[in-house]
C-alpha cells in the first residue's frame, strides 16, 4: 500500500492506495500546529490498515510555493562574486546586494584573490541593515568553491549568527544569475521547509509508519525527503506537480487538457498534452526570474478560495493574500468561498455568515448580497483565465508543445479544462465558459494532489563530471572519483558511463526492473584551451530514471470525509 500526502496552505490531503485503487482519503485543515493536522489525516486513512503494510510515502507541498507567491519570507542579503564580464549593474535583485572583486575562472582556477577588506565591508553593510539570512554566490563556484568558503569562514569568525547559503551547495550547473536566484530562494525558505519535514517525520514515527519517504520534485520526479533538505527550492512547484500527476492518473490515458488546481491560497495552472505533462525547457520561472530548478511548465497564481476580498472606494478588490479561513467558516475577512456559499456552489461554511460577509462589502456600494457574490465570481474567474491565457503564450513556445501541434496537425488550443482542488467545483464551469472549453471534474478531484503524490514513479539521478585532461571523473551521488579508462573520452561516452552508474543505483534501490528510458537532464561541455591548443574537456552530465505515474486510478471506494 502507498500513502500520498499533500500539505497545502489551507488543507492537508491524504490518500491510501491499494492495488491501484483509492482505499481511503481524507481532507483536514492545515493548522499552525502542523503535526496535529498530519496525525489527523493519517488516522483517517489508516483506519483498519496496519502500518507495517505501507511500502512507501510520497509527499507534495505548496509550503514553499505559497511562501514565494505571497512573498511571506524573511529578506535575504546577497554577497556576489561575479568576476570579470558583465557590468555589475546587471546584478540587480530586490534586496541588498554586495559585490566582491575576486574571481575564479571557468576551470576553477583562482585568478583574482578576495580582498579581506571588501569582505568585512560587505558584512558590516549587511549587519547595519539587520539581515539575518545571507546568500553567498560566486560565478564558477561549482568548479572551485574556495571564495564562497572564505566568505563563509569570515562570517563565522565575526561571530555573526546568520543563516548562510553557499551557491555551490545549491546548484552544480553553470549560469550565474540562475544560481543566484536558486540560492536566494533556498536561503529564504529553508527554515520553513525544515519545520515541514520535521513535522512529517514526527507524524510518521508516532503512527509507526517506517518505510521510504519521498517528496515530489518540481519536474514530477521524486527524491528522498532527507535529501531534499539540501535544496528545498527543488520542491518549489511540488504541489502543482502533484496536481498534474493526479489529473494524469484520474483522466483517460492520452487526453489533452488544461489543469486548474484551485486551492485556498493559490491556483496552480498546468498543461497535459496527449497524456503527458508539459515540461519547461528553461526551468522554473519564479517571480519573473529563472532558476536552476527543473520543472513542469506550471504557474502558481496567488488567488484561491480563501483570498481576501475588500471594498475600496467604489470597487470590490481581490487581494493576493490569505488571512485565515473564509468568513463563513469563522475567518476574519470576506473571501471567494463566502461568495460560493451565497450562490449555492459549495456546502462549506455557514450561510448566515457568508451573507453577512457579502453585506459588509455591498452595503457601502448599494449592492445586494447576490450581486456582490456574482462580482467576486467574475473577479476570480477573470484573474485565473487571464493567467491561463498568459501561460498559453509561454506554453506555445515550448518545443514539446510545437511537436504536439505537428502531430495533431492543427494549431488549436486544448478545449478541455480539468478542475481539481477544494474550490474547483464552484469556479470551473465559469472558467471553462470564459475560455470556450469543456469543464471536467474527475473523481477524487478534491484530493488530486495527494493522488498524484501516491502514484508518482520513484526516480533516481546520477551526476557525472569528467576532466579529460586530468583523466578523472566523479559521481556526485555516490561520492566516487576514479580514472577515465575509455579513451578518447567524449560527451557520448560520458552519458554512457552515467547511465551505467544509474543502473547500479537503480539495482541498489530495487528499481532495476523499472529503469526504462533514461532522461538526460543536464549536458554541458567546455573545451580547455592553453596556448591556442585544446588540451581537454570538462564534461558535466546528469541522467535520471523516467518520470511519470505508476498506474491509472481504478474506481476504488470513495469514502466521504467525516
Amino acid at each position: 500500500m502507498y500513502i500520498g500526502l499533500d500539505v497545502g496552505g489551507t488543507y492537508t490531503d491524504a490518500v491510501l492506495l491499494e492495488k491501484g485503487q483509492v482505499r481511503a482519503w481524507a481532507k483536514v485543515p492545515t493548522r499552525q500546529d502542523l503535526l496535529t493536522s498530519l496525525l489527523e489525516a493519517f488516522d483517517k486513512i489508516m483506519a483498519g490498515a496496519h502500518a507495517d503494510l505501507i511500502e512507501r510515502v510520497v509527499l507534495s507541498t505548496t509550503v514553499i510555493t505559497n511562501l514565494i507567491a505571497e512573498k511571506k519570507y524573511d529578506p535575504v542579503g546577497l554577497i556576489l562574486i561575479p568576476g570579470p564580464g558583465l557590468d555589475h549593474s546587471h546584478y540587480r535583485y530586490d534586496t541588498e546586494t554586495c559585490i566582491l572583486g575576486g574571481a575564479i575562472d571557468y576551470r576553477g582556477r583562482e585568478i583574482v584573490p578576495l580582498d579581506s577588506g571588501e569582505i568585512d565591508g560587505a558584512l558590516a553593510r549587511m549587519t547595519s541593515l539587520n539581515y539575518k539570512k545571507v546568500a553567498v554566490v560566486g560565478k564558477f563556484s561549482s568548479r572551485n568553491n574556495k571564495h564562497e568558503q572564505e566568505v563563509f569562514k569570515r562570517i563565522r569568525q565575526s561571530g555573526l549568527d546568520w543563516q548562510v547559503e553557499l551557491g555551490h551547495r545549491v546548484a552544480g550547473q553553470l549560469n550565474f544569475p540562475r544560481r543566484v536566484m536558486s540560492t536566494l530562494l533556498t536561503c529564504a525558505t529553508r527554515e520553513k521547509y525544515q519545520f515541514f519535514a520535521d513535522s512529517v517525520l514526527a507524524a510518521l514515527d508516532k503512527r509507526g509508519i517506517r518505510c521510504p519517504v519521498y517528496i515530489l520534485k518540481a519536474d514530477g520526479g521524486t527524491m528522498p525527503l532527507h535529501k531534499s533538505l539540501d535544496s528545498p527550492v527543488e520542491t518549489i512547484f511540488s504541489g502543482p506537480a502533484a496536481s498534474i500527476l493526479g489529473v494524469q492518473a484520474l483522466i483517460p490515458p492520452g487526453e489533452t487538457a488544461v489543469v486548474v488546481d484551485i486551492g485556498g491560497t493559490t491556483s496552480d495552472l498546468a498543461l497535459i498534452l496527449s497524456g503527458q505533462p508539459l515540461l519547461s525547457s528553461k526551468g522554473a520561472n519564479i517571480d519573473g526570474k529563472m532558476t536552476h530548478v527543473r520543472a513542469l511548465a506550471v504557474k502558481s497564481v496567488p488567488v484561491g478560495g480563501d483570498s481576501v476580498v475588500e471594498q475600496v472606494g467604489k470597487e470590490i478588490i481581490l487581494l493576493s493574500e490569505r488571512m485565515g479561513p473564509p468568513y463563513c467558516m469563522g475567518g476574519p475577512m470576506p473571501t471567494p468561498t463566502d461568495a460560493l456559499k451565497v450562490l449555492g456552489l459549495t456546502r462549506l461554511g455557514d450561510l448566515g455568515r457568508a451573507k453577512e460577509a457579502m453585506r459588509m462589502l455591498g452595503r457601502p456600494l448599494g449592492m445586494q448580497t447576490w450581486e456582490v457574490a456574482a462580482r467576486i465570481m467574475l473577479l476570480v474567474t477573470g484573474a485565473i483565465t487571464s493567467e491561463i491565457n498568459k501561460m498559453f503564450m509561454s506554453w506555445e513556445q515550448e518545443p514539446a508543445y510545437r511537436v504536439w501541434e505537428v502531430l495533431q496537425k492543427r494549431k488549436d488550443r486544448p478545449n478541455t479544462v480539468v478542475g481539481v482542488g477544494g474550490a474547483a467545483s464552484g469556479f470551473l464551469t465559469q472558467i471553462a465558459a470564459t475560455l470556450n472549453c469543456y469543464p471536467v471534474i474527475p473523481p477524487y478531484a478534491r484530493v488530486a494532489n495527494a493522488v498524484g503524490a501516491a502514484v508518482a514513479r520513484p526516480t533516481l539521478q546520477v551526476s557525472l563530471r569528467a576532466d579529460t585532461e586530468q583523466g578523472t571523473y566523479s559521481i556526485q551521488e555516490e561520492g566516487f572519483q576514479g580514472p577515465i579508462e575509455d579513451r578518447p573520452f567524449n560527451e557520448e561516452k560520458a552519458l554512457e558511463l552515467a547511465r551505467y552508474w544509474l543502473g547500479k543505483r537503480a539495482e541498489k534501490y530495487g528499481l532495476k526492473d523499472d529503469l526504462g528510458e533514461v532522461e538526460v537532464i543536464r549536458k554541458e561541455v567546455f573545451n580547455m584551451v592553453r596556448d591556442w591548443v585544446t588540451r581537454g574537456k570538462l564534461i558535466d552530465v546528469a541522467v535520471q530514471t523516467r518520470r511519470g505515474i505508476l498506474h491509472y486510478i481504478g474506481s476504488g471506494v470513495e469514502r466521504d470525509e467525516k
